[in-house]
């Protein structure tokens, strides 16, 4: 069991290893992000991650949706494209062409979720498993872990996360919990709270404070998901990527304040990267 404390994270931990454009870079070099929607009801958590990820530099977001989502993700969305699939067979053509695929947000707790999800670890360059793509696999995490082996960053809140790693939040403290579900699942766990824990499998182990109150709002951790999907589709190894993206969340918060609503995050990233680039070496 890992018992080192925590690091703060601080963009002195990662903004060095930021994926900037060069001056040769086109949409494709900058990397392609997937984000799987739930049916047409139950899209927008989706389209918040993907607009998210985005904004943090991917050079291509697509909504990778049911059929019956299309049109309803089609009027919603400009920049980030829209492509159907019928199939897990046909998910897995999508996310085999894709850097990082995120699945998860209002995706559906059901079989569907359960295949989709094990196509994406198989298929998809990496990918981030939030919300939905967890609590399916809460009668067998094991089903989750032994699929995980390519980076991959789980992002729960303590009730999904006990789902899959019960008994854990129980008998250690948070960080120590996060640290031992890293190393059981293979993946970063991102435990989330009002003191964020990201722990890699390899026992890095950090803290995250910097954050305001008013993300207690729906569809915040789709963004955050979203975020660290971008971070990762333009190659940005997977432990940075979800402290970047813990970071930068909490930052654009504290900016926005009062009033905060989840769409508001990313429109808010642009102020925050000017700063960071004007800091790069």
């Amino acid at each position: 069991m890992t018992s080192s404390t925590p690091e703060t994270n601080h963009p002195d931990l990662w903004l060095p290893d930021w994926p900037w454009p060069e001056a040769d870079s086109h949409k494709h070099k900058r990397g392609s992000l997937g984000v799987v929607t739930g049916p047409a009801a139950s899209t927008g958590a989706a389209r918040l991650a993907a607009r998210a990820g985005l904004r943090i530099g991917a050079g291509l977001a697509t909504l990778f949706c049911p059929p019956s989502a299309t049109l309803v993700n089609a009027a919603h969305e400009t920049a980030v494209m829209i492509k159907p699939f019928s199939t897990p067979d046909a998910l897995a053509e999508l996310a085999s062409s894709s850097k990082c695929v995120l699945i998860g947000p209002a995706a559906g707790v059901d079989s569907t979720t359960r295949e989709n999800t094990l196509e994406v670890l198989k298929h998809a360059g990496s990918s981030v498993l939030d919300a939905d793509a967890l609590t399916v696999f809460k009668d067998q995490p094991d089903a989750l872990f032994n699929a995980i082996t390519l980076p991959a960053v789980i992002t729960p809140h303590d009730g999904e996360f006990s789902r899959i790693f019960p008994g854990l939040l129980d008998q250690y403290t948070r960080a120590e919990a996060a640290a031992i579900a890293a190393e059981r699942s293979g993946a970063v766990v991102l435990l989330k709270g009002n003191e964020t824990l990201i722990a890699a499998p390899d026992g890095r182990l950090t803290v995250n404070r910097h954050a305001s109150p008013f993300l207690a709002t729906a569809g915040s951790g789709d963004v955050l998901a979203g975020m660290i999907a971008g971070l990762m589709a333009q190659g940005m190894e997977a432990h940075r990527a979800a402290c970047a993206g813990a970071w930068c969340h909490g930052e654009v918060a504290r900016r926005v304040g009062p009033g905060l609503i989840s769409e508001d995050l990313p429109d808010a990233l642009p102020g925050l990267l000017s700063e960071f680039y004007a800091r790069r070496a």
